[in-house]
């Protein structure tokens, strides 16, 4: 099997040779194997380019008796039919949710148990076929919608996280044929059941809004979806490193399926909140466009993911859900600005936002600071 090019030996000792990042990097990247590669060689020691500064490390560690403060909200009422206070007790949660952390997670969504499962277990073995075959797939920028990589901003950022990712288009959608076979029909499944459920919950964010149901789903704002099936390895070294940097969604609404295994963080004031894995649950978190759009009604989080210290791999899949209405403009929507809340942000076109977010590295990166007027 292929090997990272690396000037670290697979029994952790160091090269005579004087360390070059650039290379080290480009090698890394041209090998095609991700980081589960240079963990099967058996590396004892992380390469130098995935050493975050000590600066940076001080607070790499989990935070035990935090998760309460990541609300979790009911959807029953919502699917079951059940009285209109109900619905609207499920929308003030909501609400407050994401008008203070951000952040929530949602139980009873509908979504079968089984299919949350096998959505997992298919990107795992995506993740662990032999390396020639996802090296087929390996690309920085996604061909014709589906591509597996490791790190999106690998030759920008300060340092590299420890995570593989396969990413997926799921609307527009990629050509079928293109999406690997071991995971093809439960990536399928799943878009079908998270468009159900997306427009479920814009349908409710709007509410919170106090605009009509409709008004999100108007903007598109579910007819842009991408997944992304990320797959952290056991890191030797994880006081050195993180499976995913610090940054904010430049998306509306995130909706994330989450394995077991932990390490997702949640940045609230000056603290790091763990958000824990509840069984069956999905975790949604607002996006830096729709803190825009709701003219900072709903507020985006910065969050990260902590180096996988279990011998487990780590294993999450998330779905953005954003417009597919790339030329149009947003900016806070006129329902919800006046002359004593006049609008916070500038407008801009989709592809302007997302071409800036791509522009640096992830590290503490959120695009609202960029677009306040």
């Amino acid at each position: 099997m292929a090997t990272a090019s690396s000037p670290i030996t697979p029994t952790g000792g160091h090269s005579s040779q004087p360390y070059d990042r650039t290379k080290a990097v480009k090698d890394f990247d041209e090998s095609k194997v991700g980081v589960k590669g240079l963990v099967d060689s058996g590396i004892s020691t992380i390469p130098p380019f995935f050493v975050f500064p000590p600066e940076s490390r001080s607070d790499l560690r989990p935070r035990p008796g935090s998760e309460s403060q990541i609300p979790t909200v009911d959807l029953s009422a919502v699917f079951n039919g059940d009285s209109p206070d109900l619905r609207s007790s499920v929308v003030d949660q909501i609400r407050s949710a994401a008008s203070t952390v951000g952040f929530f997670q949602i139980i009873n969504h509908g979504i079968p148990l089984e299919i949350l499962e096998r959505t997992i277990t298919s990107v795992k073995a995506f993740h662990e076929q032999p390396a020639e075959i996802k090296a087929r797939l390996y690309h920085r920028i996604p061909k014709n919608g589906v591509n597996f990589m490791s790190n999106v901003d690998l030759y920008s950022s300060q340092a590299a996280s420890w995570r593989d990712t396969l990413q997926v288009k799921l609307n527009p959608p990629a050509d079928p044929n293109l999406i690997p076979e071991v995971c093809k029909a439960e990536l399928l499944e799943w878009n079908r059941q998270i468009e159900r459920l997306g427009e479920i919950l814009l349908g409710l964010l709007s509410e919170g809004l106090g605009l009509k149901k409709e008004r999100l789903k108007e903007m598109t704002f579910n007819e842009g979806r991408m997944m992304v099936g990320h797959y952290y390895p056991h890191c030797p070294e994880p006081d050195l490193t993180v499976g995913l940097n610090t940054h904010a969604d430049p998306v509306a609404v995130a909706i994330l399926l989450q394995d077991h295994i932990g390490g997702l963080q949640v940045k609230k004031g000056d603290d790091w909140i763990d958000v824990r894995s509840l069984p069956g649950a999905l975790v949604i978190n607002i996006g830096d466009l729709l803190q825009i759009v709701s003219n900072e009604e709903y507020k985006s989080a910065q969050h990260r993911v902590l180096a996988n210290c279990s011998n487990e791999p780590r294993v999450s899949v998330a779905v953005f859900l954003n417009p597919g209405a790339r030329e149009d403009v947003y900016g806070p929507l006129p329902e919800l600005t006046s002359e004593e809340n006049p609008a916070k942000y500038t407008s801009f076109t989709l592809n302007e936002f997302l071409a800036r977010f791509f522009k640096k590295e992830l590290d503490g990166k959120s695009l609202t600071n960029f677009f306040r007027v």
